[in-house]
């Protein structure tokens, strides 16, 4: 009985060693996380690279409460409030976190929805396509290749397409074709 109450004793030491060491493990990958600072991030993000390697708290520290919890908690900002919903502007949107250009103004139309909407994305590279079942149904989300919710994407758009992406305004920012800089209108938190 003394020997078995051993062996159960080392059973436990080494699951509670082998558990140490992969908690400290992961505390030093958060280290390395959190050891990012933001004037990091922001030059990763001006230099279009690593981006997958910024942390959601450094993502909660760039951008603004609305625009975390759409784009990194999946919300969805209310209907008819976002401001490039009725931008008539020529020029390209762009991701409010990554500024990966995602949509150009000749795609826009008005859907009725009360979000931005657009038949053709402008770099599908820059988008990824994921299902969404969250309210018990089958839709199609749209992330940012970095990772950003932006919205979902629906068959019931015009030709020649017949796509309606349907973005959630805060997680764009627009950027004027007269204006070659690339400084987006909205007030961007992260700049």
């Amino acid at each position: 009985m003394k020997r078995s109450g051993l062996a159960l004793l080392c059973v436990i030491a080494t699951g509670l060693t082998a558990s140490l060491a992969l908690s400290l493990g992961s505390d030093q990958e958060n280290d390395k996380q959190q050891a990012m600072t933001l004037a990091d991030a922001r030059q990763l993000i001006a230099e279009q690279r690593q981006l997958d390697t910024i942390s959601k708290a450094t993502w909660k520290q760039l951008l603004t409460k609305e625009q975390y919890d759409i784009m990194w908690r999946s919300k969805t900002e209310r209907a008819f409030t976002g401001k490039l919903l009725d931008n008539k502007d020529s020029g390209v949107y762009v991701t409010a976190g990554c500024q990966l250009p995602v949509f150009h103004s000749s795609h826009k139309f008005k859907s009725g929805t009360g979000w931005p909407s657009f038949w053709e994305a402008l770099d599908k590279n820059n988008i990824v396509l994921k299902d969404d079942w969250f309210l018990g149904f089958k839709r199609t989300e749209i992330l940012s290749r970095c990772g950003e919710h932006l919205g979902h994407v629906f068959d019931d758009g015009p030709a020649p397409t017949g796509l309606r992406y349907c973005i959630n305004s805060v997680a764009l920012n627009f950027v004027p074709d007269k204006n070659p800089a690339m400084t987006p209108i909205e007030t961007n938190p992260i700049e």
